[in-house]
């Protein structure tokens, strides 16, 4: 690791003690500290890789868009290629994000004189470049932790509190989407005591990576601050601070909405439909089988002669008629008993057709007589005109 240069936070706090409620805006960016990497070789004056360099800077100036406080920027190809990540505090707003990276950047430059790889960490934002990609990679060094010389009234009580603070903190951060992985919040520590703390990592870490980043810081803190009034522990992908004084905002930019994916809701008569649809179906089936049925009956049923009406009669021992109801020839047999209707057989012709005589096989004659397609006569008619022409 690269020498690091510690602004003493005690000056802060101090300010922070006589001004309670000054808001974060109008603090001075008076905590800066930075790490020149000498292990990673240096760029010469005026070279492309300074150009390159130069460039990232003056980007952090005018930058138009915020992307909620974090920036990986590049410039240039191969060798002279200069990778930088830089993140604002959760809660800063894009011009002052924009003021503090520039002004973090343009002094880190000047405190590490040409080397290729420095970082530096200042009251609101975080600085880093390098020669190679730093995007995602969670790493340990450089990594520092400053602290207020100022000891907590209550060491026990302020620690269980802090210790349960940044526990709930870290959870919170890690959880957080892509966007902003940050979380404020504040917990007493007795009467009239309070302590407030921030948590933050850089969003190209994932959950695992933050979480094991914020771990490592609290532990270092364990180790660093454990009873003091005030604290940061400042390493590459996640930075965390406490103090006894507010000295963060408490509402930041807004993240967007996450899309939501719903289910829908079922209507008021949902139930209804789904009644109304059973007995649709059931009618259905119902009346398909009562139609399968009737198709059945018509086709199974005896065809019905469409011939010219035919009445037969015949004259039983007792010389009485027999009515036509009480007998029933099929057309073949009448065309056999009358020979085709031959004219030899034809025994008249009346209004209402032409009757014939003729013999059934067991030798019983009878008349027939064969209707013209509008004869309305009946049965009564029928009877006495077979009843005569049999006679006859």
């Amino acid at each position: 690791m690269g020498s690091l240069t510690t602004v003493p936070l005690f000056s802060y706090s101090l300010v922070l003690s006589f001004l309670p409620t000054l808001i974060v805006a109008q603090l001075n960016p008076v905590y800066f500290e930075h790490d020149c990497n000498q292990g990673s070789g240096n760029y010469t004056p005026n070279s492309t890789y300074e150009a390159n360099l130069n460039s990232i800077i003056s980007r952090f100036a005018t930058l138009s868009y915020f992307n909620y406080g974090f920036f990986n920027l590049s410039a240039g190809e191969s060798s002279d290629k200069v990778y930088s990540i830089a993140l604002c505090r959760g809660d800063m707003n894009q011009a002052d994000c924009n003021t503090c990276l520039n002004s973090t950047a343009t002094e880190l430059k000047q405190f590490c004189l040409r080397n290729k790889i420095a970082m530096a960490w200042s009251e609101l934002c975080l600085v880093r470049y390098a020669n190679r990609d730093l995007y995602g990679l969670l790493e340990n060094d450089p990594h520092t932790c400053a602290f207020n010389p100022m000891n907590a009234s209550n060491p026990t009580q302020f620690n269980r509190a802090l210790s349960e603070l940044l526990n709930n903190l870290s959870s919170e951060a890690a959880a957080s989407g892509p966007l902003r992985k940050y979380a404020a919040g504040n917990a007493p520590t007795g009467i009239l005591q309070t302590v407030y703390a921030t948590v933050q990592c850089t969003p190209d870490m994932t959950q695992e990576n933050c979480t094991a980043c914020l771990n490592y810081g609290r532990r270092e803190l364990r180790l660093c601050c454990l009873g003091r009034m005030g604290c940061r522990v400042l390493r590459p992908t996640c930075v965390l601070r406490f103090e006894s004084n507010p000295f963060y905002n408490e509402t930041a930019v807004p993240l967007p909405s996450p899309p939501t994916t719903s289910s829908p809701t079922p209507s008021p008569g949902n139930g209804n439909n789904t009644t109304r649809t059973v007995i649709i179906v059931i009618a259905s089936v119902v009346g398909l089988l009562i139609l399968i049925t009737i198709s059945i009956c018509i086709f199974k049923r005896p065809k019905r002669n469409k011939d010219i009406p035919i009445k037969v009669e015949t004259k039983d021992a007792d010389n009485e008629m027999s009515g036509a109801d009480s007998l029933q020839f099929g057309f073949d047999s009448v065309l056999v008993a009358t020979d085709n209707f031959s004219d030899a057989n034809k025994l008249g012709q009346g209004g209402f057709g032409a009757v014939y005589k003729g013999q059934l096989p067991n030798g019983e004659e009878i008349a027939v007589k064969r209707l013209s397609k509008g004869s309305g006569q009946g049965d009564l008619e029928f009877k006495t005109k077979i009843g005569s022409g049999v006679q006859n």
